[in-house]
């Protein structure tokens, strides 16, 4: 959720705190500060709302440093206030911290009892505190007493600490919430991720749950919280410095929509042998057994759950295996029975999401197998899922996920052929008319923008509807989902995704001349059921939006249409969902919303 930066070294850290917090805005936040140490005194600067704020705060108060921590907050813990931004300090010591220290109300209320004054509301408080408590005990020693104070912790987190007259030294800590170390020429960082760091090192070290790290500008020592030195792997990231330009776009979401043909085809790059049409996936590329499947069982949140339901409609017709789709806040409470030889599929474009990772902890307690389908190379979900399929979408800013979602389906539509292939289930001539489909999509994708004018003046035409209607038959009802999905997160406006058969069942009684209704209506198997829907939607004075295949009579006189490309019926959803992103886009813009940070919202939630 929250971001973190920091950074050590010979340079005014406060410039390079402000400019990593720019390259974490993505993340959703609603306050920011950040705290710079300087000739034996730490300089503190909060402000509520847009970092243009905490700037102009800089301006009037500069602060200058050579070590310092920065931090965007999205308020758990008390409301999005000045008093309540981070960094949080008691005495010498300041914090920021990502994710819910659960047994903080226990914690404050001792350290109220030894005479320490709180004052913010957040949970996140009590650490800076209890570090102070200890640097009390043992003041010659900053290090240990961290580590003291972090041991009575209990639930997650991402630590950034500053201790005053050792700007020296910069301390970080992780559990649960994740936590890199970038690797300088006389400097080094901590952050959320590798976004803020690009423009400064591509030299990356993942921190591991319970790691615990001292950067000097020369150099980081990382150890267990007993104080046990560990090694961890120095990794290169392939995070350019350019990942958060925008231009020629007027905002992120609009990029990411327009590369969706690109990072699609270089997740194809990854999954198939374009030479014979084959599929790459195998036993030996993932590691598992895939003719052993006897059950899937699918876990996500979100966009991508929307990508799970896809996928259940893939398995389950082309490798003739049952799925299960779970959110995965729900999944392991429900002390679900895991048959022998079943699998998980976890889905999370950060690899970080507190539900799912929960979800696949879950499941690998209980004995199964667990693959993982992730966009973060080193993210906690690859680290410890038994095998992984990356989504090759290359960093998303945008909060309402676009690309990622495309490329989550190229790669489950990727792994149901693979499926179905390893059980015997799929014909070679079968193999090859599918995977010669997944081929046109990005061409396909291509085509669907040249309608972006046609849908930002439909979008226009319906921005002031207060409620919409997405409908939508077979593996198409998830992209409708997905289409209500990304309307209500950035324009507000109220929309609902229903399969197009159960409008009879309720839904029915919404229908009105006010009403748009957005039908995703491919010629497939599925058409004519799905017009039949429509025409009842006509009969009773709805406004219709069609997305249907070009060339190809409705029968219906609908309001508006978009015709699509045609395409191969199994790989239709993964082009079908590119004009519902483009016209909830439009409408969001019209309607002058945050399209890129819409309201409430974080990108990576990295807490329950």
């Amino acid at each position: 959720m929250c971001g973190i930066i920091g950074v050590i070294g010979e340079r005014n850290a406060t410039p390079i705190l402000v400019e990593g917090l720019k390259r974490l805005e993505y993340r959703g936040y609603d306050s920011a500060g950040i705290a710079v140490g300087h000739q034996g005194a730490v300089h503190i600067a909060r402000a509520m709302g847009k970092l243009v704020n905490l700037e102009e705060s800089l301006k009037a108060s500069p602060k200058t440093g050579y070590v310092g921590i920065g931090h965007t907050r999205w308020a758990t813990h008390g409301p999005p206030t000045e008093q309540n931004a981070h960094p949080h300090r008691s005495g010498s010591v300041a914090v920021v911290h990502n994710g819910i220290i659960e047994n903080y109300q226990e914690l404050r209320a001792a350290l109220q009892q030894d005479g320490f004054t709180f004052q913010s509301e957040t949970d996140t408080e009590v650490i800076p505190h209890l570090i102070q408590q200890a640097l009390t005990a043992q003041p010659d020693d900053p290090v240990a007493a961290v580590r003291a104070a972090i041991k009575q912790l209990h639930g997650a987190f991402a630590l950034g600490i500053l201790i005053q007259g050792r700007e020296d030294m910069l301390i970080c800590a992780r559990r649960g919430s994740p936590l890199l170390i970038g690797l300088g020429e006389g400097e080094n960082f901590i952050a959320s991720d590798a976004t803020p760091l690009a423009p400064y090192t591509r030299r990356m070290l993942y921190l591991l749950d319970d790691d615990m790290a001292v950067l000097t500008k020369d150099g980081v020592t990382v150890t267990d919280l007993d104080g046990n030195p560990v090694e961890r792997v120095i990794k290169q990231s392939q995070v350019s410095a350019d990942v958060t330009e925008k231009w020629p776009y007027r905002h992120y979401m609009q990029k990411e929509i327009y590369e969706q043909p690109t990072v699609v085809g270089e997740t194809l790059k990854n999954l198939i042998h374009a030479a014979d049409r084959t599929i790459s996936v195998s036993q030996t590329a993932v590691g598992l057994d895939l003719a052993a499947v006897q059950a899937v069982t699918i876990v996500a949140c979100g966009t991508s759950y929307h990508a799970g339901m896809v996928a259940k409609y893939w398995i389950e017709q082309q490798a003739r295996v049952p799925v299960n789709v779970d959110v995965a806040s729900e999944y392991r409470y429900r002390n679900t029975p895991m048959a022998a030889g079943s699998l998980m599929i976890v889905i999370s474009q950060s690899g970080e999401t507190a539900d799912t990772l929960a979800a696949l902890r879950h499941a690998k307690a209980q004995g199964q197998q667990v693959l993982g389908v992730v966009n973060v190379p080193e993210s906690t979900i690859d680290r410890e899922a038994d095998a992984t399929l990356y989504t090759l979408a290359g960093p998303e800013i945008g909060v309402a996920s676009t690309k990622a979602f495309t490329t989550q389906l190229t790669v489950l539509a990727c792994l149901a052929l693979a499926l179905a292939k390893a059980r015997g289930q799929l014909s070679p001539e079968d193999e090859r008319r599918h995977v010669e489909d997944l081929l046109q999509i990005p061409a396909r994708i291509e085509q669907v923008l040249t309608h972006d004018d046609k849908l930002q003046e439909v979008g226009r035409q319906l921005m002031h509807a207060s409620g919409f209607l997405f409908l939508g038959r077979g593996a198409q009802f998830p992209i409708a989902l997905e289409g209500a999905l990304k309307l209500k997160e950035i324009s507000y406006i109220h929309a609902e995704g229903y399969a197009a058969g159960e409008m009879k069942h309720g839904p029915i009684a919404l229908i009105d001349e006010e009403l748009p209704v957005v039908v995703v209506a491919p010629k497939d198997g599925l058409h004519e059921k799905t017009i039949s829907n429509v025409e009842e939607v006509k009969a009773r004075g709805g406004r219709v939006v069609m997305i249907h295949t070009a060339g190809e009579s409705t029968g219906v006189a609908a309001d508006f249409e978009v015709g699509i490309a045609p395409c191969g019926e199994f790989a239709a959803p993964i082009l079908y969902v590119t004009p519902l992103q483009l016209l909830a886009y439009h409408i969001a813009v019209h309607k002058g919303t945050d399209v890129d940070q819409p309201r409430n919202l974080a990108k990576s939630v990295t807490v329950e």
